[in-house]
């Protein structure tokens, strides 16, 4: 059975699919291993896709000490900005007249907001108002009224991120042969039906870049970090924390760029790793 460990150590959570079920369920179990672990003189941030004002309530209720978002463009510790990155306007203009010109859906991302067309919000709006899988008590869930303001009121000089999603099966090769000297292009993972979709930062923008930044703040070293996540811009996370911790419900495939893989989201999945390598205590799960 693993020790409690005495070394403080750092733990960065990505949100959807490893804290949240894509938008929907928190597992409890989760919520008592964030706050044993940070009780016992762990530190335990966000590290998210998500901007920093959309990442729910009920997920910042959990309490954590600090956070990276937008995929690695801005970090806090506490309330102390450690890290921000925005994309230059002609650049983030060559992406907007590529979404336009092939018809993708796309919203851009402020430090906090998020902007999207009424086309993209509609589109949202459908497949989240069609989409019954898993679903429980939609009006309280997390994700249950998405919203974005409108693109025109979009302040162009502080996008740090951009995301789109298409019915089209190409639309993410297609940005990555077009964009992907200047920009970072992954694989998305919004839960749609079909097609494809992906997130787009600056080239050197990821949650791994911002966490070496995140570290170096604090005083810390990688081999102090673990990073778990199910998506594919935690691959960057995985490699810079000293462990990287795949979800069970993780692509297969992401789930062999990490050094471990824990059960999924809503089976312990935070607990366990936590567990594992000494941030709580195996036994907390069964007590109360």
């Amino acid at each position: 059975m693993p020790e409690r460990s005495s070394t403080p150590k750092i733990a960065f959570l990505d949100v959807d699919g490893t804290i949240l079920d894509h938008g929907r369920r928190i597992a409890p179990s989760t919520v008592r291993a964030v706050r044993e672990a940070r009780g016992a003189g762990h530190l335990v941030y966000l590290c998210t896709g998500r901007a920093a004002g959309h990442i729910p309530e009920a997920v910042l209720e959990i309490g954590f000490d600090g956070a990276v978002t937008n995929g690695g463009a801005f970090a806090v510790a506490g309330d102390v900005p450690v890290h921000g990155e925005t994309m230059p306007r002609a650049e983030l203009d060559a992406l907007v007249a590529h979404f336009e010109e092939h018809g993708l859906h796309y919203m851009l991302q402020s430090n906090r907001r998020v902007y999207a067309p009424a086309s993209t919000q509609a589109a949202i709006k459908r497949h989240l108002a069609t989409a019954q899988v898993d679903r429980v008590e939609p009006q309280t869930s997390p994700q249950a009224g998405f919203s974005a303001e409108p693109i025109e009121e979009a302040p162009l000089d502080e996008i740090a991120k951009a995301v789109f999603f298409t019915e089209e099966a190409g639309a993410v090769d297609r940005a990555r042969a077009v964009f992907g000297e200047r920009f970072h292009i992954v694989r998305g993972s919004m839960p749609l039906p079909g097609g494809s979709d992906g997130e787009i930062g600056l080239r050197g923008t990821t949650k791994g870049a911002a966490i070496e930044k995140v570290l170096a703040h604090l005083g810390m070293v990688p081999a102090d970090a673990i990073g778990i996540g199910d998506s594919w811009n935690d691959i960057e996370m995985f490699q810079v924390c000293g462990v990287g911790v795949a979800m069970g419900n993780a692509d297969p495939e992401l789930q062999k760029l990490a050094d471990e893989v824990t059960t999924s989201v809503l089976e312990d999945g935070i607990f366990n790793a936590f567990a594992r390598h000494g941030l709580v205590s195996v036994g907390s799960l069964t007590t109360s």
